[in-house]
């Protein structure tokens, strides 16, 4: 675009180092839905068909205008393989368009109690990669040891061919390890189910503690080792339901902060960002953040957190990235959408620190018109001069 200075990287870069870049930088996370209902195909189809799904994706980014940060727009080879490749991440039971949904459906979440309380000895001894990749994962799939053996050998060149299409792009990817992409806290809910993660918390709390503290450890060590491997520098972590939204301070400050800080801490002496993607509302918990090394994170909010207050708390302290809403980018205007994305840039971005995205992942029925709008703006409107 004219006027810019900078590389999508350097631009990345500048704001999460709470530098003014030559403008605002633009992420997309997204999975299958978005991209096959721009393009015209359908859900099963883009899980079905690794080249159809990759070849979407592309087409969306060339139409729109592109962006600057992708947060794993992947494909599989089937959507056997989509399918435990998310299970792999999440840890809990998913319905899959083309397999148990119609074939325009998004996938779902099928939230039940599938880890049981006697687990948490288990992961405490043994981690919860060897838990889950031996025992757990087939409670959930209907999947041979074998053909687990076979997915988990296919899924290195399609990270690595998704790396190669990006560079080609200039942008900057983030990669994280299959296994390693929600918070230990977030990973144990899941697991359990959220009602009895939180029995477990008030009634049998030092046995969940001793399996986060094993997964914090194994997660830390996978983390930095497959941050080495993509030659990454930020890497995702997930969390939905640990902010005061759900849970009083006294949950928060046992179960979930001081793991935090374990694995900013870590990631922040190997030279690596740490990227939150924070769901729900944490406007009682960003004060927390600012105890953590200045420039060490990125908060993702996803439009129930006031990002306008966070930025007054967090400002010249830690990026944000956000927060443009889902209803906004599925049943709202084009100029809806660059007006807001307009006030983003103007109170979030003036002085740096931002990073323009969606509220959480594109959403399903998002319009193309929307989410060019959005690019567009990021794209060409000035930063404020402050």
């Amino acid at each position: 675009m004219k006027g810019e200075t900078m590389n999508s990287l350097e631009r990345v870069s500048a704001a999460i180092q709470l530098e003014k870049p030559d403008r605002v930088p633009i992420a997309i996370l997204a999975t299958a839905a978005p991209f096959a209902r721009i393009t015209g195909i359908t859900n099963a189809e883009f899980y079905r068909n690794e080249d159809k799904a990759l070849a979407a994706i592309l087409k969306v980014f060339e139409d729109v205008g592109g962006w600057d940060l992708d947060l794993g727009s992947l494909t599989g080879k089937s959507i056997m393989m989509s399918k435990t490749i998310m299970t792999l991440a999440l840890g809990l039971r998913l319905a899959y368009p083309g397999m148990d949904l119609p074939d325009d459906y998004a996938y779902q979440a099928c939230e039940e109690e599938v880890l049981k309380p006697e687990d948490y000895d288990i992961i405490a001894e043994i981690g919860w990669e060897k838990f889950m990749t031996e025992d757990f994962l087939f409670r959930i799939l209907d999947i041979t040891p074998a053909e687990l053996t076979k997915i988990m050998n296919e899924l290195l060149p399609i990270f690595f061919r998704g790396m190669e299409e990006w560079a080609k792009r200039g942008v900057v990817t983030m990669y994280p390890p299959t296994l390693f992409t929600c918070h230990p806290f977030f990973r144990l809910s899941l697991g359990r189910s959220m009602v009895k993660f939180t029995e477990d918390l008030y009634y049998t709390p030092d046995i969940a503690e001793k399996a986060l503290k094993k997964i914090t450890s194994e997660f830390i060590e996978t983390t930095i080792n497959g941050s080495k491997i993509f030659d990454n520098k930020i890497t995702l972590v997930v969390e939905e339901r640990a902010g005061g939204f759900f849970y009083p301070p006294k949950i928060f400050e046992r179960f979930w902060w001081p793991y935090t800080k374990e694995i900013v801490d870590a990631m922040w002496s190997e030279g690596i960002v740490t990227w939150f993607h924070l769901d729900t509302d944490w406007g009682k918990n960003i004060h927390y953040f600012k105890q953590l090394p200045r420039g060490s994170v990125v908060l993702a909010l996803d439009g129930t957190t006031d990002i306008f207050a966070a930025k007054e708390v967090l400002r010249n302290h830690a990026c944000l990235c956000g927060d443009v809403h889902p209803a906004l980018l599925s049943i709202g205007k084009p100029e809806e959408v660059e007006a807001y994305c307009k006030k983003l840039i103007d109170e979030v971005g003036g002085d740096g620190g931002f990073i323009l995205s969606s509220g959480c992942e594109l959403p399903a029925v998002i319009k193309a018109e929307n989410l060019k709008a959005m690019i567009r703006t990021g794209k060409t409107y000035e930063l404020a001069k402050k």
